[in-house]
């Protein structure tokens, strides 16, 4: 036997503690670190206890801690002796593990010191290499121990505890071998994964990359090669199309690209779905937009897929996922249409499913039993075999469910089952959906420019929903929208391409380049060209958005109110959640509960409107479902407080309700006793419209909204700028007004019931009566505050608190003239902004 033979099996057993140290693995420097440590103290430690033939090892844990001190040492090592490390650590462990620990046992007898020695020894050599040379050294150091021993000693024996133990040495062997093993395959196994992953999305990226360069040369062949002399170009209208249809098929490769990738890592991800993002969503909107959407790789392929519309129905869910799914299932069926020249696929959505056909290959039974698993892929080159098992992930966490049926060489169908949803939930998400909209467009003001006089009145109906806080106009062409948009101020022009004369892309054009009061309008194309080839063009033409008819109804308001999204988000959604609930206002002032409704009906909730606290209690006996309460603190009869503690006290299904105050204190006092008699929230007349919202919906939704919203530096300093040059009135409250369509209610019934008041109030301080003086005040404030009487409220309250907390008059005689001659200049001030508005309204 050759010295090379020989050698051929070492070199290939310490090739495998090469490679388990490999990749910078720091394992060896932190045994360093530990045995140098551990081999010191348990040496001191040793003689804490008396013994009376110690054997000294002193000499060899000394030898022992310098070998692990210089496998610690490893970053210490010159560069040219770094070669050495491995075969040196290699010999130091043979030599500090199973040789010194055996060693050193049989020179003590056994024992069970010497033993746990020899535990911690093998239990590290076994974290510290492969199975193949945790045995090598095992069997290299027991056998240099027992030698050395025998040829000191030879008339010694093995200890009978060592040869006990025997069995327990084997099962830390073999237990720490299969653990390494089971690692080792672990790791083989994400490796593998790894590296099919990486090749699935290099291989499906390369067909949208390919459509890229496609387009880029028939661009390049379209655009001329320039001449020296030429400095300017002009290109014919078929060749800016081709560009355009060229630039719309990169776009979609991209997009194609950039959802196989989203798809991809979210299926290797797994993470769980968030529902509370889940929206109400149309099944067949839905699927239009994905075949529409979809990245095809050629115009073959887009006309092998059609849509089946036999019933639409709702369902609750993440509208990018499904597009995901619907994407994934198109490109499962269209991959062998190369194969199957007669290939069509086929969306059905109907009776609360969608089925995704194709007739195609098909799959046999037994494959689709496993179809569902993960990196699963039957039948494709280069397939991730994550698709469906994201498929199947998102439609169970919509509570719905996928499965395949197939008859192979004949078709495939995959069916997705969604729960129903109730008539109710149907309503209340019509109603959030109007509520927000009409909330977001609330006195914004819309064009609708259409030639199609028939397509223009259903898109009007559509929108009837929000008419009546929004101001739509018309337009049946392209010169009579710019004529228009050059009169009026716009905040959204949806607007149709194809039209005779002046099409939408020009329009928009001239909007843009010009410099009229809407050069900056939001422009949302709206047509029923294909999206793939016009939404581009659109988008260069100055467009911001493109929407595709058809468009139902609350898929329209919802992309209106999206695209006119505007400061206080959140309040807006907090309005919407408002929607189809049923809110108890107690007031004894008609005028304020009138305020507080309309800015809840405007949010689409139900409103019941009663004058006192004994009124309360009875609506709450006689009515179910009444979502929250809304009282006033000073009442007469049963005032805000005891109706609260009456309500928390009855025992009823009721005792739980939300309760909110609504008084014109804000002090802590106030606060303290609300919450006190049981009260959840806290409102501040005049009560601000979106933090009426706010505090509601995060009550009625199972939040916290005790303490009174303070007005916060950006909003006091909006309702300065919207203060008036004297400060008398609050125009934005007055403008909300406006908008909901109560300006002639302010004239007729706002303004005589503020003059009674202040007749009240000249009655009782003639007569000394302090409580009927803060009776009249407390409604002057809150008829004040809610009319947008800025200064006659912040004087009515500067009088009211002390009157309220101490009984006590304001000093001097002046304050009731001063107050009255204020209310004269308010009402003066209150009509003439009607006037203005009513001026304004009929010039429009």
């Amino acid at each position: 036997m050759s010295i090379k033979t020989l050698f051929t099996p070492l070199r290939r057993l310490f090739g495998y503690y090469e490679t388990y140290h490999g990749n910078g693995r720091p394992l060896l420097k932190f045994i360093g670190i530990i045995g140098s440590l551990t081999y010191l103290s348990f040496y001191l430690i040793r003689f804490t206890k008396p013994n009376p033939k110690p054997f000294d090892d002193i000499g060899i844990r000394a030898f022992v801690i310098t070998l692990f001190a210089l496998l610690a040492a490893h970053d210490q090592w010159p560069e040219k002796l770094k070669k050495f490390y491995l075969p040196y650590s290699y010999a130091a462990l043979i030599v500090c593990m199973p040789f010194v620990n055996v060693y050193v046992s049989l020179e003590r007898g056994g024992g069970v010191p010497a033993m746990s020695n020899c535990f911690i020894a093998l239990s590290f050599l076994v974290m510290l290499t492969d199975w193949r040379n945790t045995i090598a050294m095992l069997l290299v150091g027991i056998s240099m121990a027992a030698s050395l021993f025998f040829a000191l000693h030879p008339g010694g024996h093995w200890p009978a505890d060592m040869l006990a133990q025997i069995p327990a040495y084997l099962i830390i062997l073999i237990g720490g071998g299969a653990f390494k093993l089971s690692e080792k395959q672990i790791d083989s196994e994400k490796s593998r994964l790894a590296a099919a992953l990486a090749g699935s999305i290099a291989h499906e990226m390369r067909n949208p990359l390919s459509r890229i360069l496609y387009a880029l040369e028939k661009m390049q062949a379209v655009l001329a090669r320039p001449k020296v002399h030429e400095s300017v170009k002009t290109l014919e209208g078929e060749q800016i199309d081709a560009l355009y249809r060229h630039l719309a098929d990169s776009e979609g490769a991209v997009r194609r690209g950039l959802q196989v990738i989203s798809m991809t890592l979210d299926g290797v991800s797994n993470k769980p779905m968030d529902a509370t993002g889940f929206r109400y969503l149309s099944a067949a909107e839905v699927v239009q937009q994905a075949v529409e959407e979809y990245g095809y790789e050629s115009d073959d392929a887009r006309n092998r897929v059609s849509v089946k519309i036999e019933s639409d129905f709702t369902f609750r869910g993440d509208e990018t996922a499904y597009l995901f799914v619907l994407f994934n299932l198109i490109k499962n069926a269209l991959y062998y249409a190369a194969a199957y020249p007669r290939l069509h696929v086929t969306l059905t959505v109907g009776d609360q499913q969608v089925k995704v056909h194709d007739t195609g290959p098909g799959i046999p039974a037994d494959v689709r039993k496993t179809l569902f698993e993960v990196f699963r892929s039957v039948g494709k080159s280069g397939g991730t075999g994550l698709g469906l098992t994201y498929c199947q992930r998102v439609m169970h966490a919509f509570g719905g469910d996928i499965r395949c049926d197939s008859v192979p060489e004949e078709f495939t169908e995959f069916s997705m089952t969604f729960p129903k949803v109730t008539d109710e939930e149907r309503e209340r998400h019509r109603l959030e959906v109007i509520a927000e909209a009409r909330t977001v467009l609330a006195g914004k003001r819309l064009l609708v420019v259409e030639d199609d006089e028939a397509q223009r009145a259903m898109t009007l109906r559509k929108l009837e929903a929000i008419a009546s806080t929004t101001e739509i106009d018309q337009a049946a062409d392209g010169q009579l929208a710019l004529r228009m948009l050059a009169e009026r101020k716009y905040d959204l022009v949806l607007l149709d391409l194809r039209m005779p004369g002046l099409d939408g892309y020009a329009v928009a054009e001239r909007v843009r380049g010009g410099d009229s009061m809407n050069r900056g309008v939001h422009i949302v194309a709206y047509s029923s060209e294909p999206a793939h080839l016009s939404r581009f063009r659109a988008l260069q033409s100055g467009m911001d958005h493109f929407l595709s008819k058809p468009c139902a109804e609350m898929q329209l308001l919802a992309n209106l109110q999206h695209i006119i999204r505007r400061r206080g988000a959140t309040s807006v959604s907090a309005a919407s959640r408002l929607a189809g609930r049923r809110i108890l206002v107690a007031d004894d002032s008609a005028f304020n509960r009138k305020a507080i409704a309309a800015y809840l009906r405007n949010a689409a909730a139900f409103v019941i409107e009663v004058e006192h606290g004994a009124a309360v209690l009875q609506q709450l006996r006689a009515q179910e479902g009444i979502d929250a309460v809304i009282v006033d603190l000073h009442m007469p009869g049963m005032d805000g407080l005891e109706t609260a503690r009456a309500i928390r006290a009855s025992r009823e299904g009721w005792c739980g309700v939300p309760i909110v105050a609504m008084t014109a204190r804000s002090d802590e006092p106030a606060v303290a006793a609300a919450t006190a008699a049981g009260m959840n929230g806290f409102l501040v007349k005049p009560v601000d419209a979106l933090v009426l919202y706010d505090t509601l919906s995060r009550l009625i939704t199972g939040g916290s909204a005790m303490a009174p919203h303070p007005e916060a530096p950006r909003t006091r300093e909006a309702r300065a700028e919207s203060q008036d040059h004297d400060g008398m009135l609050n125009l934005q409250r007055l403008e909300s007004y406006r908008r909901l369509g109560m300006l002639d209610e302010l004239l007729n019934d706002y303004l005589p019931e503020m003059q009674r008041l202040v007749s009240d109030l000249q009655k009782t301080v003639d007569e000394g009566d302090v409580q009927g003086s803060i009776d009249a005040l407390h409604s002057l404030l809150g008829m004040s505050g809610e009319a947008g009487a800025q200064a006659l409220y912040q004087n009515v309250r500067r009088l009211y608190v002390p009157l309220l907390e101490e009984g006590l008059w304001p000093s001097g005689q002046e304050w009731l003239p001063q107050l009255q001659a204020l209310a004269a200049r308010t009402e003066e001030a209150l009509k003439a902004y009607c006037a203005q508005q009513a001026a304004s309204g009929a010039a429009s």
